[in-house]
């Protein structure tokens, strides 16, 4: 059963950094692009960044452009999301997700597998 597991999220305050981590577990990490999603309470699931599995492209959202960075250790099937200069609209679950299609993907309604989610919380 394949699974994702976020770890690293907290309570932070503006300014702070904080790493996540997804580890996963019965899946062929190699061949998955993996993604890190976000929901603030009241809002919709909205992308935050992505890495292709082919060639390791990243692609970030606007608000975390230059603050977030995602990155990926095949080797112990892991996916991070560095995420610097927290602001308090950085507020949600963060979830990561994996899709096997080559294709840059911003839509959740592509991913196929899905964690539970970590909670980071910023405060001013």
């Amino acid at each position: 059963q394949v699974q994702l597991v976020e770890s690293g999220g907290g309570l932070v305050q503006a300014g702070d950094s904080l790493r996540l981590s997804c580890a996963t577990s019965a899946l062929t990490f190699s061949r998955y692009s993996m993604a890190w999603f976000r929901q603030a309470p009241g809002k919709e699931r909205e992308f935050v960044a992505t890495y292709r599995r082919i060639d390791g492209y990243t692609y970030y959202a606007d608000s975390v452009k230059g603050r977030f960075t995602i990155s990926r250790e095949n080797a112990k099937n892991t996916l991070y999301l560095q995420m610097n200069s927290l602001k308090p609209e950085d507020t949600a679950v963060y979830y990561c997700a994996a899709h096997s299609r080559p294709s840059i993907e911003i839509s959740s309604m592509t991913y196929n597998y899905w964690g539970q989610g970590t909670q980071v919380t910023v405060s001013s």
